[in-house]
């Protein structure tokens, strides 16, 4: 069988796909992991009876094992296209049988043989060998702890996180759900309400047994209000905005937001640490660090076009 590449761009990854179709079985298949036993009145899953060596695909002349199939998978999932469900999977396999039927009956009519076919197939392993090096270089590519140390101190912030509790005063047309039998008030009602609770809770009332009481959130009334700890862009903007601006101990004004009117109380301040944060920057710094490496790889290949052709 030849090694070639797609005419069609019917999938994304149908370079790799075909290739790898074309290619014949290894003769060491990839070990993969032994299945894990059915529990008792399970049945097992129906790839966990295919070993890696037999032919689970045949479009035509062509044929494709268990392990060729999966590492196709392996391909979308890296591209953000995962397929680990059955239909899944046999969705995958059906787009690539019409790729390679419409593929097999164009070499039929000898297509394949044009000048204009032959360039863009060259065009397409090239695409292909590209993004396989991109992926190698994210793979390889090291966040040294001095970047990622400079990240985190220039981003502190980002990493603020509160611990806070809520009282929520809903108003009609709000997002909060309305409790039955409750009224449904009006925007200026709800405000007064909250300044009143406010007004409470500065002569002194409990905030917990007022949120019980008073509150319109009820997975946090439950709680005495208490949100528990959370970074900052967790909440929507305008209680985020108030919560990492507001001093530990104090009460807010009525905020509000979608929800309603809130009385908030930030009941302690702090920072997620360099080592709790160091999995996330490395996240973040990776997709930089590989456009770094590509742009730096391509400069070292020299470009020339011609100015009377493409302008300047």
């Amino acid at each position: 069988m030849r090694l070639r590449y797609a005419l069609i761009p019917v999938l994304a990854f149908a370079a790799v796909a075909v290739a790898r179709a074309q290619q014949p079985p290894p003769r060491k298949p990839p070990s993969l992991a032994p299945a894990t036993p059915a529990t008792p009145g399970t049945q097992a899953a129906p790839e966990a009876t295919v070993s890696p060596d037999t032919v689970v695909l045949t479009i035509g002349t062509e044929k494709m094992t268990r392990a060729q199939f999966e590492e196709l998978l392996s391909a979308l999932a890296s591209n953000g296209r995962p397929a680990t469900t059955p239909a899944a999977k046999r969705q995958v396999a059906q787009q690539l049988s019409e790729l390679l039927s419409l593929a097999q009956e164009a070499r039929k009519r000898k297509l394949d043989q044009t000048p204009a076919a032959k360039e863009l197939i060259q065009i397409q392993a090239d695409q292909v060998l590209a993004g396989l090096l991109s992926r190698q270089i994210s793979l390889e590519v090291k966040v040294d702890e001095p970047a990622l140390r400079a990240y985190y101190d220039s981003h502190k912030s980002q990493y603020e996180q509160v611990k806070a509790s809520h009282i929520l005063i809903r108003f009609k047309g709000s997002q909060a759900t309305l409790k039955p039998d409750q009224k449904d008030l009006t925007d200026e009602e709800a405000l007064a309400k909250a300044q009143d609770i406010r007004k409470r809770l500065l002569a002194g009332a409990d905030f917990a047994t007022l949120a019980k009481a008073e509150s319109d959130d009820p997975g946090s009334a439950a709680a005495g209000g208490s949100l528990g700890s959370f970074p900052r862009g967790q909440m929507v903007a305008q209680f985020d905005q108030a919560v990492f601006s507001l001093p530990s101990g104090q009460l807010s004004e009525p905020i509000k937001t979608p929800f309603g009117y809130h009385i908030i109380k930030v009941d302690e301040r702090g920072s997620r640490s360099f080592e709790e944060t160091r999995p996330e920057i490395e996240k973040q710094l990776r997709p930089q660090l590989t456009r770094e490496t590509i742009e730096r790889l391509q400069k070292q290949t020299p470009v020339n076009m011609d100015e009377s052709y493409f302008g300047k």
